[in-house]
């Protein structure tokens, strides 16, 4: 079964980590499955990267919605930066009490928009996640992919990093499943240009199966 449980965390905590091109639907997904599994008794706790602290939310804003470029390294550290925050403050202390962790947005962002977007070397991304999270990943990540311009298509607004290329949105795409492709025991691709409750419906399938 995909996503052993961490050394140290009890046996019903979950990490759960949504990702995804633009407009796939990460959050609304998100927060279906959180409310679902609060009905069937367990407790959740529903986070976002960048953002789910006050530190985090301040760096969201640079990063999206400040003026200017940043560099593809100076972007690497930040998301970091914040993730780092998040582990601290939320995700780790929710797993250490045996909860369900659904975070909008992990590692792998970093790796499909930084690595494969802005083309840094995946290995020094590496580095820098040991560095950061001691390697953990999530128990299952469900990729919400769907065709460049579709997503585009369904968003309401563009931050900075929206407002990017096709080429570069492509890029990240097939970064996430390429990830998929070399982690299939953890990674769920869901395709995402179908209705929000079909959506939902294989999201469950994956998430129920690896409840405790």
């Amino acid at each position: 079964m995909a996503g052993k449980t961490k050394p140290g965390l009890p046996a019903s905590a979950l990490f759960l980590s949504v990702e995804g091109v633009e407009g796939g639907g990460k959050s609304t997904l998100a927060q279906r499955l959180a409310s679902r599994l609060r009905r069937e008794g367990r407790p959740v706790t529903l986070t976002e990267e960048p953002g789910g602290t006050a530190a985090g939310k301040v760096i969201r804003q640079l990063l999206l919605h400040g003026d200017g470029p940043l560099a593809p390294e100076t972007e690497l550290a930040l998301f970091f930066a914040a993730r780092a925050q998040n582990l601290a403050e939320v995700i780790r202390p929710a797993l250490l009490r045996g909860e369900v962790v659904i975070t909008d947005r992990f590692t792998d962002s970093t790796l499909a928009y930084q690595g494969g977007g802005r083309g840094l070397p995946l290995e020094r991304i590496l580095a820098v996640d040991k560095a950061v999270t001691g390697g953990l990943r999530p128990h299952v990540t469900l990729v919400l992919d769907l065709p460049v311009a579709t997503g585009f298509s369904r968003l309401k607004g563009t931050d900075r990093i929206e407002q990017e290329a096709e080429r570069f949105h492509r890029r990240v795409r097939e970064g996430f499943l390429r990830i998929a492709r070399e982690e299939p025991e953890r990674v769920v691709v869901i395709p995402a240009d179908q209705t929000p409750d079909k959506v939902f419906e294989a999201a469950w399938a994956a998430v129920s199966a690896r409840l405790r």
